[in-house]
């Protein structure tokens, strides 16, 4: 249709690719949109996460990148519509994307939204009912057009007044992805992740770091997030953690994301890991910390070793020997999933 210009919401993966698709080819302007957050597993960047990149030049199509942080952060810390079963706020991070890629509709003068969201695909935010109630959160009702399943939902605004073509959109529900996968074939779109994206928050061993951030700081932040995708975790008290590096790689890049006032404790003389203690009284824990660290030490035939410590962004430094934690220690201080009883 000429002179109509929708916004797509493109994850990357394959559902989100057919369903612009399928818009793009009733001759709408599509313009698609890429929601960076800090819990992505798609290594986004700043311009976007590649298969999104790629997914863009594909269909042929401007990508828009936006990045969501702090606003982010408060639904993960107070979601209205609670969590799933990791920390995931699904149904508040859908709401969220949903308003900025409305906000991205006006400036853009176009007309409405296209998610590749089908019906009955995930248990928390795509039943029938809520993916209603999300459109009504997101104050678009009407607007979004969910082309892959637009037969089996109540007609949206755009087919109403023929800016699309209801008929020649699909009615698949629940998880299979035989049909998308058919369809794909069919449209020759290639290359495309299986499953699409992805949220780290649904993983509940980062999860429970998350977690811990929130119940003992109060309040998320970009350095803590990165910090929680490294190394082993350690809480030593209500106010201070530690963090041990598993190689030198990681080493390095806790190392660079030290803030001033968090202390770094690591071998003297041998290879081994670093450790960071972060929070008040952080300087109360070194012993501790450093027999954590100690239990890691895989150079040392000996039952102590000899660490350093030092105080970020300060000449302050103290030496120590430290006796290597046991295993019921290392698992005692560790921050860590429990999983449920059957």
């Amino acid at each position: 249709m000429d002179g109509i210009k929708a916004i797509g919401l493109l994850s990357g993966g394959l559902d989100s690719r057919l369903a612009l698709k399928l818009v793009k080819e009733q001759g709408v302007e599509v313009i698609a949109v890429n929601f960076v957050t800090p819990f992505c597993t798609c290594t986004p960047k700043k311009m976007g996460c590649s298969s999104c990149r790629s997914a863009a030049d594909q269909l042929g199509i401007e990508l828009v990148v936006q990045s969501l942080k702090e606003e982010y952060f408060e639904i993960i810390e107070h979601p209205k519509f609670g969590h799933g079963r990791g920390l995931n706020p699904c149904i508040d991070c859908r709401i969220l994307k949903l308003k900025k890629a409305g906000d991205l509709m006006k400036e853009r003068d176009a007309k409405f939204l296209v998610t590749g969201e089908v019906v009955g695909q995930r248990p928390m935010s795509q039943r029938r009912n809520t993916l209603l109630q999300i459109e009504k959160e997101s104050g678009f009702p009407g607007l979004i057009l969910r082309p892959l399943s637009a037969r089996v939902l109540p007609e949206t605004i755009p087919e109403q007044r023929g800016w699309v073509d209801r008929n020649k959109f699909l009615e698949i529900t629940g998880r299979s992805r035989k049909v998308q996968i058919q369809l794909a074939e069919e449209k020759n779109i290639i290359d495309y992740p299986c499953p699409a994206g992805g949220c780290m928050l649904t993983q509940p061993e980062f999860a429970v770091k998350v977690k811990d951030l929130i119940v003992h700081n109060g309040k998320l932040n970009q350095n803590d997030v990165s910090l929680i995708k490294l190394g082993r975790h350690f809480r030593l008290s209500g106010s201070a953690k530690l963090v041990v590096g598993k190689n030198d790689s990681e080493n390095k890049t806790i190392e660079r994301l030290a803030l001033a006032g968090d202390w770094l404790i690591q071998t003297d003389g041998i290879p081994g890991p670093l450790g960071l203690i972060r929070g008040a009284q952080a300087s109360e824990q070194i012993a501790l910390a450093g027999r954590l660290v100690a239990h890691y030490v895989n150079q040392s035939q000996e039952d102590s070793v000899k660490l350093l410590a030092g105080r970020n962004g300060s000449e302050e430094k103290i030496s120590l020997q430290a006796e290597k934690a046991g295993y019921e220690m290392v698992e005692q201080y560790r921050i860590k999933h429990k999983e449920r009883k059957p």
